[in-house]
């Protein structure tokens, strides 16, 4: 059988899975009402967060013709999770990459085809959402062709096809007017401009591992493509790396995809991607061999983490409370259990209280964080902080470049906003009533200031960036503009003090929520730190007043999500993250070890 490999690639939110979901429909892979976001977080967040694999047959066996198997990667469009996307590029033989059709191409289009490119990719364009009310699918093509210039694509490349889709509707087509009722151009285009992946089974065995998963049984398993010879369950083979010394493993467990499902099969060819057991010590990047001789494939680089933060046990006046797995060990475990398939993530096991954890970014943490929870662990993380490094002499920090398209009239307060946070801007274009700005700035400074971003905007802006590199240090960055109000009292919060601090600030709490003493109930506008009461009742005496007696109308609170702490945390406090509750603290809870910490630190 024939085999095409392919990926689909895109910015964050521009369609790819729903594109993907139409084709295992439409080729009779899964039934209606499926999706490749099978993760809970996904479902909710309505991201792409896991790399996936599914393949479909086309044409349908039911169509008389020999089918062909195309292998579909499903790739994450958030750039936190962006060594997913070089990883799994390596592994196929030509992109589909799909653009919105009104927004054109943002940040992680850019990071995704630059990968493609210089792997000698030529990609097929898609321009989806043509039926939305602004769409421009010329002006997109067009914004295509000059990223594809300025890339450096060479004629070949430049040379792609482009199609138009509506992925909700499951309607490819050749050019915008055509007439269309399924994505059979698409599918069509992607036998007739991908390169054959099979035909070389009669070499030596050699395969390359380009992701991880884990089961409870199998342990370790390995998501690789084989390029060269057969593969075949209980074979012996040589894992190699050029940094390590090679050993070997026998194949106990192998899968092949059906749709989404994976099938246990005796052996697999050339051009196959495949789920191997079997080799506990396996890592993304090692080739698999069937002689100890043989010569490696080209190494699999991973892109290095850019923020670190502690992972500390719970111990909170409230701890235990909610969770089940509350000791240093179980967070240890758990910890290391995540290392098994989270290649991006780094960790420091070196001291026995905390846990250095280097990630991609706030999403990335906050995914595991947010994982963590569900599962019954009670954990307190510190405040994160990029990864400061020194290059040749010079002490260097990640940078981001930064695309926002936001009204015209909010353009001054997010181009002032952000040159604080030491952004420059690049370029900016007007479209309609909407401007598009291009901007650099070190990733320390755009830390926290997504939610900020938000309320500038009423939420009519797009916030999207992607890690440039390492840059020279920027210099100090002003950024906390609030302070907090720690609780100095335990108990219940009630309406009564609540509705006299709300003038103050934000609130992150309502009445009747359990708060302990240096628990962080808000912030303060003037940017000082406060000591607040929120339990105090009202007194009460024999006295009545009309006016006094008023019913108090409390605005309602903010309440925290992980990602909202990491965001506006503290340096002197952390996020306590339990099965049911996100709270702010400080690290020193009463309001004296908070002031002795303070003259020591100066001392």
């Amino acid at each position: 059988m024939e085999i095409r490999n392919i990926a689909i690639i895109a910015h964050v939110d521009h369609g790819k899975t729903t594109l993907t979901d139409a084709i295992l429909r439409q080729t009779g892979a899964f039934q209606e009402g499926m999706s490749m976001d099978t993760n809970a977080l996904e479902q909710e967040r309505g991201i792409t967060i896991y790399s996936k694999n599914a393949s479909v047959l086309y044409p349908s066996v039911s169509s008389g013709q020999v089918p062909t198997k195309i292998n579909i990667v499903d790739t994450p469009g958030h750039a936190d999770f962006g060594s997913e996307v070089e990883r799994v590029l390596r592994s196929i033989d030509s992109v589909v990459l799909v653009v919105d059709a009104q927004e054109g191409p943002m940040p992680q289009t850019r990071f995704v085809l630059k990968k493609s490119l210089e792997l000698g990719l030529k990609p097929i364009v898609v321009l989806n959402k043509i039926d939305k009310p602004a769409a421009n699918p010329e002006l997109a093509k067009e914004q295509v062709y000059e990223l594809f210039l300025d890339l450096g694509a060479n004629d070949d490349q430049l040379n792609f096809t482009t199609l138009y889709a509506i992925g909700r509707e499951g309607i490819a087509k050749y050019n915008v007017e055509d007439e269309s009722k399924d994505l059979s151009p698409l599918l069509d285009t992607v036998l007739k401009e991908v390169p054959l992946a099979s035909g070389k089974e009669d070499m030596p065995l050699r395969a390359q591992p380009f992701n991880l998963a884990y089961d409870n049984f199998l342990g370790r398993l390995a998501i690789a493509r084989i390029y060269e010879g057969v593969l075949k369950t209980g074979s012996t083979v040589y894992i190699k790396h050029k940094d390590k010394e090679t050993y070997s493993g026998k194949i106990t467990r192998l899968f092949t995809f059906n749709g989404l499902v994976r099938e246990e099969a005796t052996e697999a060819s050339a051009g196959d991607i495949v789920m191997i057991a079997g080799i506990p010590d396996i890592y993304i990047g090692d080739t698999i061999c069937a002689s100890a001789d043989q010569e490696t494939l080209p190494a699999i680089l991973i892109d290095e983490p850019t923020i670190a933060l502690n992972f500390l046990v719970n111990d909170s006046p409230f701890a235990g409370r909610e969770g089940k797995f509350v000791t240093s060990r179980q967070l240890r475990e758990r910890l290391e259990k995540e290392l098994e398939v989270n290649v991006g993530l780094h960790i420091d096991f070196s001291e026995q209280d905390k846990f250095r954890v280097y990630g991609r970014g706030e999403l990335h943490i906050a995914i595991l964080l947010e994982n963590m929870r569900r599962e019954g662990h009670e954990l307190q993380v510190s405040q994160p902080h990029v990864i400061i490094k020194e290059i040749n002499g010079v002490k260097t920090e990640p940078f981001e470049e930064i695309t926002i398209d936001v009204p015209v009239e909010f353009q001054g307060v997010v181009i002032e906003k952000l040159s604080q946070r030491g952004a420059r801007l690049l370029d900016i274009k007007q479209h309609g009533t909407t401007v598009r700005m291009l901007l650099k700035g070190p990733t320390r400074g755009i830390l926290g200031y997504r939610g900020q971003f938000i309320v500038d905007t009423r939420g009519e802006g797009i916030f999207a960036s992607r890690v440039v590199g390492f840059e020279p240090y920027a210099g100090e960055i002003s950024k906390r503009q609030v302070g907090s109000m720690a609780s100095i009292a335990t108990g219940k919060a009630l309406g009564y003090s609540l509705y006299n601090l709300q003038d103050r600030g934000v609130l992150y709490i309502a009445p009747g929520m359990q708060v302990y003493e240096g628990m962080v109930v808000g912030n303060t506008s003037k940017g000082v730190e406060m000591a607040v009461n929120p339990t105090k009742g009202k007194h009460l005496t024999n006295m009545r007043a009309a006016a006094s007696d008023e019913n108090i109308l409390l605005t309602p609170p903010k309440l925290l999500t992980i990602e909202d702490g990491l965001e506006i945390m503290g340096d002197d406090e952390y996020l306590e993250i339990t099965p049911k509750s996100v709270r702010l603290r400080k690290q020193y809870l009463t309001k004296l070890d908070r002031a002795k910490a303070k003259r020591s630190d100066l001392v």
